[in-house]
Formats: C-alpha cells, sequence, structure tokens
C-alpha cells in the first residue's frame, strides 16, 4: 500500500500536482456553535461587548481561508477565488451554524481552506461571545459539497 503523503522512505511529502490538469474547483463547509439562549439574544440583539461578532467571525474566515496551507502543513498555497461565509441563526436552538464556500480554478481541491474557514469562524465567534457563555460547544464540521477535480461532484 502507498500513501500520497509518503515519500520512499516513509517522510511526510507535499503531493506533486505539477503535472495535473487545471480545472474548477468548489468546496462547501459547515460547523455550529451552540449556546446558551441568553448568549443567542444578546448575539442577535448586537449586545456582545467585543463587537459585531458575525463581521469579525466573517473576515477572520476569509483571512483562514487565505492561510490554510500555511496551517495545515501538508496543503499546497491555493490562490483563492472567491470565499463565502454565511450565518444562519435558529433560534428555537440558540444555534448559529457557519456555512462557507471557497473557489478556484486550480490543481488541487479546495476542501481544507473551506473547513478552516468554517472553523475559525466559529473559534471567533467562540472568543467574542465566551464571556456571556464559556459553556458553548463547536460541533458537526464537515465538507458538505464538492464540485470538480478527479474524484468529481458530490453532496453529503
Amino acid at each position: 500500500m502507498s500513501f500520497s503523503h509518503l515519500d520512499q522512505q516513509g517522510k511526510a511529502s507535499m503531493v506533486d500536482i505539477t503535472d495535473k490538469p487545471v480545472s474548477y474547483r468548489e468546496a462547501w463547509a459547515k460547523v455550529s456553535v451552540k449556546m446558551s439562549p441568553a448568549c443567542f439574544t444578546q448575539l442577535m440583539d448586537k449586545r456582545i461587548a467585543k463587537g459585531d461578532v458575525f463581521a469579525v467571525a466573517r473576515v477572520a474566515a476569509i483571512q483562514a481561508a487565505k492561510k490554510t496551507a500555511e496551517l495545515i502543513p501538508l496543503c499546497h498555497p491555493l490562490a483563492l477565488s472567491k470565499i463565502e461565509v454565511d450565518f444562519d441563526c435558529h433560534a428555537d436552538k440558540s444555534e448559529i451554524e457557519i456555512l462557507t464556500c471557497c473557489k478556484l480554478s486550480g490543481k488541487t481541491g479546495v476542501e481544507m481552506e473551506a473547513l478552516t474557514a468554517a472553523s475559525v469562524a466559529a473559534l471567533t465567534l467562540f472568543d467574542m461571545c465566551k464571556a456571556v457563555d464559556p459553556l458553548m460547544v463547536i460541533d458537526g464540521l464537515q465538507v458538505t459539497e464538492k464540485r470538480g477535480g478527479k474524484s468529481g461532484d458530490w453532496q453529503r
């Protein structure tokens, strides 16, 4: 059995994508932040002391997607052409669902960038709200959809 990220001596190695064709790539990811009803209400009413939580989390997610190769050792640095970050707020569950999408035309996929964006948005939201609810839970980080590349399109 051979592993794509190990060289002949078993050392970690970045996969060589030099000869791969450029193609359209897109990946969606999501994660949820569950919090107390009181924290959810303060967040929705824009009463979190640290400021505009959604604006800061969105910028943090975008920055994180662009820096994925610096954080995940064997990821290729990518020239992302689009990064989207959306928040679905569910009052009935006191939950914020964070949805991210990364796109490019390139030689390798963008799943890790979408996951990194979602996770950093969740961590930023947690950081900004933890004074109100230190018991928040970040849950369900996953890729929900992928388009393009060798393995084709799929949706969870």
